[in-house]
């Protein structure tokens, strides 16, 4: 069984299960295994059955998570039971930490229940990609350690951090499968994408929230650039539904080219990048494109956050180097007037954007060998073993 909620954990999900399907100890099994759960289009692609499409309910922080409670109420015991009909052996929770986080939970606790009865069925749970207790919260590490019996991590740093805050659970680093989403296609996206004239790439979010406090934001920077010379817009949205929602706000630039999807061929083409502080900017760093980071929360969230947080810096390049590779604009900060100056450092001074390329190497260099969609398979398959 596996449960994703985003965009990002359904193409995860997806590699994982074509990684399982692939290995020798799936092949080797007289009956092939089923999949099921919830996720996305990615995950029905790769033969996952879904009883649910997760990803069209994507939230972010506490204020819309609150405004669909009820929604995801439900999409939870819907999951929960289904998990107790079909009693699958693995249940691999994707990304999507604040519900995964209580679905473990509610497992674990169902199984402890029974304990002693007729009652036999003994899952293990495994979450794929840490949820960043590290950032916030790190007391939540402990319930990670009593309700999952293993731990795929995609960035470096967080098995020593583990191994300090929760040692009783198995953390296994596998690397960033981005590695092998791309490999040997650098080049050639990069022919196809070539042009003469610098190209800024807008990448507001992934969610309807982040796309409603993003879009007006990078707009308005856009036009702010535009009047300072020739350069090509783009924006690229996840999803059809988003390109909707942003359409009629995208008439007051003409010239804007806005993609569904494409993001791989986008960012091969880019010059300079203006992003959500997300999972993109992995990917931004991925093609070294500059970029600036940017995020607007609601303020009851932003509050909250400021008050547990204990990162210095939100887009991941940045944690991974241990210095602002990437300027970061949060919040009241993240004016027109200063995303604008700092896109316009960057596409006025190619030797900047050369220093920053740099140093975006080192970071791709740090999240590991190809491989990583295979390496978690192995380690999912090895609980079974034991």
């Amino acid at each position: 069984m596996l449960i994703a909620g985003e965009a990002s954990g359904d193409l995860l999900a997806a590699e994982l299960v074509k990684a399982l399907k692939q290995s020798p100890e799936i092949r080797a099994m007289p009956f092939p295994p089923e999949f099921f759960g919830a996720g996305g289009p990615r995950m029905a692609e790769a033969g996952v059955d879904l009883a649910v499409n997760l990803t069209q309910y994507s939230v972010i922080g506490l204020s819309d998570s609150l405004k669909q409670y009820w929604q995801f109420k439900r999409i939870f015991d819907q999951l929960f039971q289904l998990a107790l009909e079909r009693e699958p052996d693995v249940i691999i929770c994707v990304d999507f930490s604040g519900f995964n986080r209580r679905f473990a939970g509610a497992i674990t606790k169902q199984i402890r229940s029974r304990r002693g009865t007729f009652f036999n069925w003994n899952p293990k749970i495994v979450q794929y990609v840490s949820p960043q207790v590290w950032a916030s919260r790190p007391s939540r590490a402990h319930q990670l350690e009593r309700d999952v019996d293993l731990l795929l991590s995609i960035f470096p740093f967080e098995k020593e951090w583990y191994a300090r805050h929760a040692p009783g659970l198995r953390v296994e680093f596998v690397g960033h499968p981005i590695v092998d989403r791309y490999a040997g296609r650098q080049d050639e996206l990069r022919a196809r994408g070539a042009s003469g004239t610098p190209v800024l790439v807008l990448l507001p979010g992934s969610r309807d929230s982040e796309l409603k406090r993003h879009l007006p934001v990078m707009l308005a920077v856009a036009k702010r650039i535009q009047t300072q010379g020739s350069v090509f817009l783009r924006m690229v949205l996840s999803t059809d539904r988003l390109a909707e929602l942003a359409k009629p706000k995208t008439t007051s630039l003409p010239h804007l080219q806005v993609e569904v999807g494409n993001l791989a061929e986008s960012l091969a083409a880019a010059t300079v990048a203006i992003a959500s502080t997300g999972t993109v900017t992995v990917e931004c760093a991925y093609f070294g494109v500059p970029t600036v980071a940017i995020y607007k929360a609601a303020w009851s969230d932003y509050l909250i956050a400021r008050q547990i947080v204990r990162v210095k810096h939100l887009a991941m390049p940045n944690l991974l180097a241990g210095e602002e590779i990437y300027p970061e604009f949060i919040q009241h900060k993240a004016t027109p007037d200063n995303i604008a100056r700092a896109a316009l450092e960057l596409l006025n001074h190619p030797e900047r954007c050369d220093a920053v390329k740099a140093k975006l190497a080192q970071v791709i260099k740090s999240l590991g060998e190809p491989g990583a969609s295979r390496r978690a398979a192995k380690a999912v398959l090895s609980l079974l073993e034991m």
